[in-house]
């Protein structure tokens, strides 16, 4: 039996390059007019107007040359303040790929605030539905263009590997004109966002890239032309050239066109492509090859003349900017139950920083989806003042206070939006952090003279810059000998110039100097054993709610004196 058979050719897009003609876009922006609210807090200076200062544009490094050689090892204190809960959370809709190009990105803190601003602009850009639409489509597509190399370097078949290759190339001229469309139609303000349209517009308009536009097209054109017939007579199978016989298949639906009485049920089964041929296959796709030697020559000429087609610009743009996609969309969930995220203000040593409305990202997203209540807090400092002594009772959110400091400090150093309606904090160099640790019973060394060796490290390291997160330390010693290390170590942090978060049930270390600002949890005043988790700038008297619970179940001085009186 003979059937005229054509390959079936995914539909073309258009081969008309996108507008080259990218206006210019001069403007002065302020952080304010981010969707990111920044509040009523100062802005930081205005982002300089648009330039083509950078050929090979980044999306996430202000000088390309910072991602050179680029590893960071993930930072000792992220297990202390979540942050490795945080990162996993994000990257894990990521392929591998994509996982160990990113992370390291969370790793690595930027240490001048224009490069903060740089990826703050991005994030804000991103904001806009179409823009946000055009990059994600673009990364898919660029996910689907190395799954079609993968295929095609791993197939035996220099036939069907060809083929692959030819798809690859097709996908990656669409992604291309979509992207760059995409860019034009939403006008992005952000100097990364600009650049890369201006990049990508000159690339889809460059004479490569229209040589390989017209070498793909053609290609295809001459595979889609190949039409052959397949006899199968017994185990013998014969191809030959099609000369215009009968498709088997018409004639058969019209012979039995007459028995059809209503809708029947399409038993067909949709044919997919397989990564790989089987033995039968490759000997015919083999006998194909030789009929048309001059259409399968021109395929292999095309994978040999367009190695390494994908532009290496926009390969790093499709390592880079996921960075941005999935943090958007791992905090999308906080956000649609109406918790708020902003772009922070990042400055050097600001003389007053301030967060509103903040909370522990990583509890925050696990209460979320188990539909529990998100308390937020506040803090702030003046010029002077440098250390939040945080008391109140047990189980109150003292911890997860200290937390949110930390994550805030972090976050804000990666260019990434923060929780909070407003905020304002200083870039940190370093983030020191000393949680308590469940004591090695075979460690040769008590848990105090542990305590003292941590600490003592991180003072050494530390520096004017540097943030400190110190949560119930010198628990193993005397109330007189940790209120005297507590002192010591605050009054040491205060001389280096450092700000931090001192958690302790010792309220005389909260009033220590003008360097010291009281933070209390705070609980019901009708029921003190109810946390609210709330925390208020005020003197701690952590006395008093021992004496309210007390009372509250009859223990109390007074009313045990009364019982055992009567």
């Amino acid at each position: 039996m003979a059937r005229a058979t054509r390959p079936e050719v995914p539909q073309s897009p258009s081969l008309n390059g996108p507008r080259v003609g990218h206006r210019a876009r001069p403007h002065e922006r302020q952080l304010s007019d981010q969707p990111f609210p920044t509040g009523h807090l100062p802005t930081g200076p205005a982002t300089t107007a648009r330039t083509r200062a950078t050929p090979a544009p980044s999306v996430l490094w202000l000088a390309t040359s910072a991602a050179a050689g680029f590893h960071c090892p993930m930072p000792r204190y992220f297990p202390d303040l979540h942050l490795d809960q945080i990162v996993e959370g994000v990257v894990a809709g990521l392929d591998q790929l994509d996982q160990s190009a990113i992370g390291p990105v969370f790793y690595r803190r930027l240490s001048d605030p224009d490069e903060v601003r740089y990826r703050q602009e991005v994030f804000a850009d991103l904001e806009e539905r179409d823009l946000l639409a055009a990059v994600s489509r673009f990364v898919d597509a660029m996910r689907a263009v190395r799954k079609l190399l993968a295929t095609a370097a791993d197939n035996p078949h220099p036939a069907q590997a060809g083929r692959w290759y030819l798809d690859a190339a097709w996908s990656y001229l669409k992604a291309v004109d979509e992207l760059a469309q995409g860019l034009v139609a939403a006008d992005a303000k952000s100097r990364a966002m600009q650049a890369l349209a201006d990049y990508v517009a000159a690339l889809a308009a460059s004479e490569r890239f229209g040589l390989l536009r017209s070498d793909c097209a053609h290609v295809r054109e001459r595979l889609a032309s190949v039409r052959y017939c397949v006899h199968v007579r017994g185990p013998r199978i014969t191809v030959t050239e099609f000369r215009g016989e009968s498709d088997y298949g018409s004639e058969l639906q019209q012979a039995f066109q007459r028995f059809r009485n209503g809708a029947a049920r399409d038993y067909s089964v949709p044919v997919r492509d397989r990564e790989h041929l089987d033995r039968v296959e490759a000997q015919v796709l083999d006998r194909v090859a030789m009929l048309f030697a001059s259409e399968f020559a021109e395929l292999e000429q095309f994978r040999s003349k367009w190695q390494d087609f994908v532009d290496l610009v926009l390969d790093r743009f499709n390592r880079e900017v996921p960075f941005y996609l999935a943090f958007l969309s791992w905090i999308e969930p906080l956000r649609r139950a109406g918790l708020p995220m902003c772009c922070p203000d990042v400055v050097w040593r600001p003389k007053e920083s301030e967060v509103h409305d903040s909370f522990d990202l990583a509890l925050g997203r696990k209460l979320v989806a188990e539909g529990g209540t998100v308390v937020t807090n506040d803090f702030s400092f003046t010029e002077d003042e440098r250390i939040l002594v945080v008391t109140g009772p047990n189980q109150g959110g003292k911890t997860t206070f200290a937390r949110m400091f930390g994550q805030l400090h972090h976050l804000a150093a990666l260019g990434c939006p923060v929780p909070g309606t407003a905020a304002r904090l200083r870039l940190c160099d370093d983030i020191f952090t000393h949680f308590q640790r469940e004591e090695d019973l075979g460690a040769t060394a008590g848990q105090l003279e542990e305590d003292l060796r941590r600490i003592r490290e991180m003072l050494l390291s530390a520096r004017a810059d540097s943030v400190l997160v110190v949560n119930e330390i010198f628990t193993s010693t005397a109330l007189q000998d940790a209120s005297f290390l507590g002192r010591m170590l605050i009054e040491r942090a205060c001389e280096i110039g450092l700000v931090g978060v001192y958690v302790t049930s010792i309220d005389e270390l909260a009033s220590l100097s003008s360097s010291t600002v009281s933070l209390v949890s705070m609980v019901d005043p009708a029921d003190p054993s109810i946390r609210t988790f709330k925390l208020l700038r005020r003197p701690a008297d952590g006395r008093s709610y021992a004496a309210a619970i007390a009372r509250k179940y009859g223990l109390s001085y007074e009313q045990l004196a009364r019982r055992f009186a009567g």
